[in-house]
């Protein structure tokens, strides 16, 4: 189980411009909020995964992992395409609009943004039978 993914920024207030209200559009909580970073996940539930961002332990500029990229599951295509219209709404950048993706799985539907610091989000579905199950 992964405890958390952290992603660097460069500019919180920005940063938060854009995170807000896409994990509020998914249903996650603010668990954590200070000056250097922000957390979201499910407040009263350790094992749900958190997301993070802020600036960098370090004391650095905030860069972007080239193949680097966190993505979140789904069940409904709607609900990737309102994720996919509220980062685009929200400062973030085009990836990849929603749509099936057949090179990856028949039934695979994704959506891949940027926020904009450049890190690289998707919103996926998995398709209902694994690739070779038929």
């Amino acid at each position: 189980m992964i405890a958390y993914t952290m992603v660097g920024t460069r500019n919180l207030e920005k940063a938060l411009t854009f995170y807000d209200p896409l994990f509020a559009e998914m249903g996650w909580d603010v668990c954590w909020k200070d000056d250097a970073c922000v957390s979201y996940g499910k407040e009263t539930d350790l094992d749900f995964p958190r997301f993070i961002v802020g600036y960098p332990f370090d004391g650095q500029e905030a860069g972007v992992g080239n193949g680097t990229m966190t993505a979140f599951q789904f069940t409904e295509p709607e609900q990737v395409d309102t994720l996919y219209r509220v980062a685009i709404e929200h400062g973030g950048s085009d990836e990849g609009a929603p749509g099936y993706r057949p090179q990856y799985a028949e039934g695979f539907y994704a959506a891949y943004v940027r926020d904009s610091d450049g890190n690289k989000l998707a919103f996926v579905i998995y398709p209902d039978e694994p690739a070779g199950e038929k």
